[in-house]
């Protein structure tokens, strides 16, 4: 199985990182060397983490602050989004949209 980072889960991921850093650089380098373990982890355990609340995804709860939000598909295993625990997810707007979707 292969891993992958979306563009913005690569993009929030920088964002932690950097505002973390602001306050305590060393606190931020050991925060982004859990979430690529972590990440690293789902290559053989993809199905470890809850079932997320947009459907098809999964969440694992990487630190009790932040959230990696991933799908499977095949041989891979993409990381969507990096997000901090209070963040909505998904976003009011993503919701809105799944509901008025037709079923299929």
């Amino acid at each position: 199985m292969k891993l992958a980072w979306t563009l913005e889960a690569r993009q929030d991921r920088r964002h932690i990182r950097t505002y973390i850093a602001k306050e305590n650089p060393a606190a931020a380098l050991t925060l982004d060397a859990l979430f690529t373990q972590k990440a690293r982890n789902l290559v053989n355990h993809p199905a470890i983490a809850r079932p997320g609340r947009v459907t098809g995804t999964y969440e694992l709860v990487v630190h009790r602050n932040y959230i990696l939000v991933y799908d499977v598909a095949d041989d891979l295993v993409r990381i969507l989004r990096l997000l901090h625990a209070r963040r909505q997810w998904p976003p009011i707007t993503d919701v809105a949209d799944q509901a008025e979707a037709p079923n299929e």
